[in-house]
């Protein structure tokens, strides 16, 4: 069955969607902030499924191996998780420096305060 051979790809489609939705619908920030991280999860999902290779074993010399996965996907997706955990908390950071400067954390609030009258 085509549905439950590729179950991870509709699964990354599914958070995909999930997340680009709470970014582009909300107007709070923090719910913007968690729709980037389950859109950037979706992403992480997406690209260790691509790197899988159906019957490979690790990288290390052995007899009667001849089908390898490479290693350097799941590398790739730890140190973009170390970057991600860095840039949520800025973000984070960034909504606490907005929040003491405007009184809100809503879009249209600070938006309508930095209107001119």
């Amino acid at each position: 069955m085509l549905l439950t051979s590729l179950y991870n790809y509709w699964v990354v489609i599914a958070l995909m969607m999930i997340g680009l939705y709470m970014v582009l619908a909300q107007g709070n920030l923090i719910k913007k902030i968690i729709g980037l991280n389950i859109f950037q999860t979706s992403v992480f999902i997406f690209y260790i499924s691509v790197g899988k290779v159906n019957g490979g074993n690790a990288p290390i010399l052995a007899h009667g191996e001849t089908i390898y996965s490479n290693p350097l996907p799941h590398v790739l997706i730890l140190t973009a998780i170390v970057v991600g955990i860095a840039t949520t908390s800025l973000a984070l950071a960034l909504v606490i420096r907005i929040k003491r400067a405007y009184g809100s954390v809503e879009e249209r609030d600070i938006q309508a305060e930095d209107r001119p009258c």
